[in-house]
């Protein structure tokens, strides 16, 4: 029998307990919808056990939805996660509970985060450093820096932390108040290395111990136990900052530590008989899921000892399909126990062919890994072990299927060849022609490496397990579906936005989403255009409305003329019939001078109305570019016609001065 000892401090601290009971209570209520703003905790059974209840999560994006939604007879219930919100998150919160009394908000965020929001709103200013120790991407940290003003320094390790402070300080001369706090989970050990050399490089700072004081002794803890211990299991959600960092406290003093989310993932078969285990949870781990573990391996390890005996001592083979637990990743390869008297080495390229992959991102200590085994090396007890082989027999058979049904298959481009490039589809290798890329010709194919393609599988050799596939074929069929339903759905007086395509002597040509819409040079400006060149250039995006639709013939005429701007619609908003208004002298005839009234409206002034005095042509007494006062005589609506008369002005103005005198 295995002597496990389970931490005390294991499981649920105070504000998880808090938040989870807050969402429990409003959920059992019953008198409203309960949703999560994102995930309440880190831990995937208590996220089961909240939606069982009925309680949903939601982002950000879908807040406004479920507002709209809110009723007297369906009121809508909002818990905040235990992390904390953003200040701008918050306040939008708070201005929707006002405005909608059937939105109710639960700020469900633990005290300890709640203090340190308060030290960035009450501490910083436009003069000031704010500097926390932790993972710039938690959602902890992101809602702690949003309520900060001044400069803020986010990093997850001492060293960074303070290099990026001594940049700030160097580059501005920065000699005023640093604010130093921690990530509620922060490692111990980092967090005492980054004040010790706080201390000296700041002169003028504030330093706040954030770290939960929970968190510090779970901490200090789980380092004395794991000192002790054959083997340690750790229990929590694989996202949770303080799981992680428990079991990299565990980690460096005990070999054989496992990160486990539930009873489902105990590794049963690595207790050897006799062993020390000791049990440690995250602070999002309910107290049920740890007595469950320690109850399973108190029942079930006696059975089992026997069947891990032989497992430890069969031989391993070539061939060997087997299953292990990530013990170390490094940035070539990862150590693997597989349960038996080998260390399994899994290098990258049995991993993976695609070289932009870190293993660091894909693979965590305490993963479980399937492979085959390669080599095995009695002497140095290792096992050379292959991921690739074990993802290529599972796929190859989603390949050869989709080959036979047409259906559409994700590959990641890796690598340009010699005519064409090489994806990977679930590890299957696949090689896609230049011609079938969905580039122009000549196009330089290193554009599509690094980028996921849809892609449909054009020629396969099952016995050779060679692919060829083809992006273009998938595009062709997107393309084609987006046609039928634009042609569909297409009616005059519908407004899109597109980007100018090309441009000819009598208009330009808009893509609309595959299909290209004309506007005639006439519908592109209310003023007269010689060329479209003076509105528009090739890569303009524009919004247009379609003018007419042709679906039998596959054309459609667009306007890029706003009825708000129309020349005559603004001249008569502006003016009436007997107002005076200052114009422009645009053209002359033989009967008269053109002139503008307001941009993109002319008015004629016959040759009789120009001046007092009798004159043969409208050039003797104007000429193009002139600006004069003219009076509106007659408004056309019909015909868009104006009358302008300088004479009428003129002889008006002598009426009014000969009044003035004659009183």
């Amino acid at each position: 029998m295995p002597e496990i000892t389970v931490a005390s401090l294991a499981g649920f601290c105070f504000g998880v307990r808090h938040a989870v009971d807050t969402v429990e209570r409003a959920a059992d209520d019953r008198k409203s919808r309960v949703y999560t703003l994102g995930k309440l905790i880190h831990n995937p059974s208590v996220l089961a056990s909240l939606a069982d209840k009925g309680v949903a999560a939601i982002d950000e994006d879908g807040l406004d939805e479920v507002y709209g939604s809110a009723s007297a007879a369906d009121p809508v219930t909002i818990c905040t996660r235990a992390h904390g919100i953003t200040r701008e998150l918050s306040e939008k919160l708070r201005r929707m509970q006002a405005e909608n009394r059937y939105f109710r908000v639960l700020d469900c965020t633990c005290p300890h985060v709640s203090r340190i929001q308060r030290i960035a709103t009450e501490e910083t200013s436009e003069d000031t450093i704010f500097c926390i120790l932790g993972d710039p991407m938690h959602p902890e940290v992101q809602g702690i820096v949003s309520y900060a003003s001044g400069e803020v320094i986010a990093a997850p390790t001492a060293d960074e932390l303070i290099d990026r402070l001594l940049s700030s300080m160097s580059s501005k001369m920065h000699n005023n108040l640093v604010i130093l706090t921690a990530q509620t989970t922060q490692n111990i050990k980092e967090w005492e290395k980054t004040q010790k050399v706080f201390k000296k490089v700041c002169t003028n700072s504030k330093i706040y111990d954030t770290i939960c004081s929970v968190t510090e002794n779970r901490q200090n803890e789980v380092l004395k136990l794991s000192r002790k211990m054959d083997m340690m299991i750790v229990i929590g959600g694989k996202e949770s900052s303080n799981t992680q960092k428990l079991f990299s406290i565990c980690k460096q003093n005990c070999e054989l530590t496992y990160l486990i989310e539930d009873a489902s993932s105990i590794p049963l078969k690595y207790v050897k008989p006799h062993m020390k285990v000791g049990i440690a949870a995250g602070a999002s781990t309910p107290g049920e899921i740890i007595q469950e573990v320690q109850n399973i391996m108190s029942e079930n390890t006696e059975k089992t000892f026997e069947e891990m005996i032989d497992e430890s001592l069969r031989p391993i083979n070539n061939g060997d399909r087997v299953t292990g637990v990530v013990t170390s990743v490094s940035e070539n390869e990862i150590h693997v126990d597989i349960g038996a008297k080998f260390t399994g080495i899994i290098t990258y390229s049995e991993l993976t062919d695609d070289p932009s992959v870190k293993l660091s991102e894909v693979y965590k200590p305490g993963d479980e890994i399937e492979a085959v085994v390669v080599k095995v090396n009695d002497a140095e007890g290792v096992a050379q072990l292959s991921k690739k082989k074990i993802d290529v027999a599972k796929n190859w058979q989603a390949v050869v299927d989709a080959a036979a049904s047409g259906e559409a298959l994700e590959a990641k481009i890796i690598e340009v060849v010699k005519g064409g490039v090489i994806g990977l589809c679930g590890g299957v290798r696949v090689f896609i022609p230049a011609s079938q890329s969905g580039l122009p010709k000549d196009s330089d194919l290193h554009e599509l490496q690094g980028q996921v393609k849809q892609v449909k599988v054009i020629d396969i050799n099952e016995q050779r397990k060679r692919v060829v596939a083809s992006i273009r074929a998938v595009e062709r069929e997107i393309n084609k579906a987006r046609k039928e339903a634009f042609w569909a759905q297409v009616e005059e007086g519908q407004q899109y936005t597109g980007e100018v395509k090309s441009l000819t002597s009598y208009g330009a040509f808009v893509d609309l989403g595959g299909v290209d819409g004309m506007v005639h040079t006439s519908e592109l400006s209310w003023k007269r255009i010689k060329h479209p060149s003076e509105v528009v250039k090739v890569g303009d995006v524009i919004t247009v409305t379609v003018k007419a639709v042709d679906k039998d013939a596959k054309r459609i005429s667009l306007t890029y003329k706003s009825p708000d701007m129309d020349p005559w619609k603004l001249f008569t908003e502006k003016y009436s019939e007997g107002d005076t208004a200052l114009v422009k002298i645009v053209s002359l005839m033989d009967f008269g001078a053109f002139a503008e009234v307001v941009p993109g409206a002319d008015g004629l002034i016959h040759v009789s109305q120009i001046s007092r005095e009798k004159i043969a042509k409208p050039s003797d007494a104007l000429k193009i570019g002139d600006e004069v006062e003219a009076k509106i005589t007659k408004i056309d609506n019909d015909a868009h016609k104006i009358s302008l008369s300088i004479k009428a002005l003129l002889l008006d103005r002598e009426r009014e001065a000969a009044a003035e005198d004659n009183q």
